[in-house]
Parts: structure tokens; sequence; C-alpha cells
């Protein structure tokens, strides 16, 4: 039994609440996804991480009330991806970020790190109950005053924003993916980023696909999409479960 799967049970075993059905978020299977496979090794991710530099004070509190408190935490961005999303941001300089996703805000909190001093970072969560922990990690970072929380359906909501964007971060529902990459692409500035997290889904985007497996199929016809996009560049990296990295032309 691996370390991350013993983690799994000893955290189910620590639940005293009741769940609450949004817990288990959308159309994903708890079991599967708590227990993924990983696309490196453990070792691997392990030593990785230890030549990383370490999460702030304040991502590491997150992380440990967001594996405490919230179903599926393997859900969190994490060390690796966090510092990942961190130096793009700070490469960058965007003045202007999108996320959609924002889960408990740990990716959102990493991003911000490369704002301009005026810039903003506008992010979306559909699961209201979700607010409480990330306006609370909001509040306490320096860059509270730049960050915006918007609950509700990214898809009513990102047309009333009327940004134009930098940096755009997509890590939401799997079978919408083609229309928040539609939906944004427009609004990103030439040479400007669009980051999709789940490329890889649990390396299923390589096997044969169930017929009712909806989410694995909507990622490949998604990552076809992209490959044949002549206004975009492409790189797919074997990052957690799959990151692509979208260059706008």
């Amino acid at each position: 039994m691996s370390q991350y799967y013993k983690i799994c049970i000893k955290f189910i075993k620590k639940i005293k609440k009741p769940l609450k059905k949004s817990h288990f978020r959308k159309k994903r299977n708890f079991k599967v996804y708590f227990c993924r496979v990983k696309i490196i090794s453990e070792p691997i991710e392990f030593y990785c991480e230890t030549h990383s530099s370490k999460a702030s004070d304040l991502l590491y509190h997150l992380n440990r009330e967001t594996y405490i408190k919230i179903l599926n935490p393997r859900m969190i961005a994490g060390q690796l991806q966090g510092g990942f999303l961190t130096m793009i941001s700070k490469m960058l300089k965007p003045s202007n970020i999108l996320e959609i996703g924002t889960f408990t805000g740990y990716s959102a909190l990493c991003l911000a790190e490369g704002l301009q001093p005026n810039g903003a970072l506008h992010t979306i969560e559909i699961d209201e109950e979700l607010e409480e922990i990330i306006t609370k990690y909001f509040n306490l970072s320096e860059h509270k005053e730049n960050l915006h929380l918007h609950i509700g359906n990214a898809l009513e909501i990102i047309p009333k924003l009327n940004k134009t964007w930098d940096l755009v971060f997509i890590d939401a529902e799997k079978t919408e993916y083609l229309q928040y990459y539609e939906m944004v692409l427009p609004h990103v500035q030439k040479g400007g980023f669009i980051l999709i997290d789940n490329v890889l889904w649990n390396g299923k985007v390589t096997e044969p696909i169930a017929e009712n497996d909806r989410d694995t199929q909507a990622i490949v016809e998604f990552n076809q999409f992209i490959q044949n996009d002549g206004r975009v560049n492409n790189l797919l990296l074997p990052l957690r479960d799959g990151l692509l990295l979208i260059e706008k032309l």
C-alpha cells in the first residue's frame, strides 16, 4: 500500500461530521480521484519536492486545512504545481489573471505572486460551500486587495468581466474545457498564456475510452483541438496530472 493511499484512508477515518453532496464535486468518483495513479513515481515526486523551494507558511496552512476539512483534497495544486504557477506568473508579470476553478484558493494565491502592483486576479468557483475557506486565506494574503472571488457558473460570469487577460488558468468542469477556451481566447492578449490542468486525466487519455466516460472523451477531444488550433502554440507537460501551456499567437 502506497504512502499516499495510507494518507487517504487515514483522512477518511478522521472525518467526523456528515458529508455534503457538494463535497464530492460534480461528476467525480471519490475513490478514483483519491487514489488515482501517479504520472510520476512517488520517490521521484518526493525528490522533486525536496529539491524545490518550500511553499509559504500561508500556503502550508491552506494545504493542511484543505486536507483536514475538504473532501477530495487531492484537487489542491500543491507544492510542485503551485510553484510552477508562481514561476510562470513571475515571468509574465501579468496585469490581469483569470482563474476558472478556485477550489480552496491555493493556485490563485500562487498565481497572484507575479501580479503587477495594480493588477487583478479574478477567480471563479461554482461551489459556494468553499467560499468561507477561500475568503479566509485570501484575506490573509499580502495580495488580498488584488484578489477577486466570484461564486457561480463560469460560463455566465466570464462574459461579465470584460477584461483583457495576460494569463488564464483553467481547472474546472472537464466537459466544458472547450467552451471556456473559446470564451476566453479572444480576450487573451497576443503573447498571453492559457494554462489547462488535468489534461492527462489519470493517464486515461492513452487508453480505450469507456462509452459513458464523458470527462475523458472531452479531454481527449480538447487536447486534439488545441493541437490543431493555428491560433496558438502549445506544450503539454506531464506535471502532476498533466498541464497544457497555450500561447496565443
